[in-house]
């Protein structure tokens, strides 16, 4: 077996200053992931809305649309 010390066997401390970065930078990144999540939720139900409501304008507007044809 390769021989053991300290320098193979333990893995180098991280500063404090390192250690709370990474935690700051942690959570950041999970509140703007979390934000991005929202948003695209948010889009997506409002572009449904639209879609439904341009479907049910164009329905409505198909019937009006017709003219009556002039013979002569």
């Amino acid at each position: 077996m390769s021989d053991v010390t300290q320098q193979n066997l333990f893995r180098p401390a991280r500063s404090k200053a390192e250690s709370k970065a990474d935690i700051t930078n942690n959570a950041a990144r999970a509140i703007i992931d979390d934000e991005a999540a929202r948003r695209e939720a948010k889009t997506a139900k409002l572009r449904q809305a639209r879609l439904e409501l341009e479907a049910a304008a164009e329905a409505e507007a198909k019937p009006a649309a017709r003219k009556a044809k002039r013979r002569g």
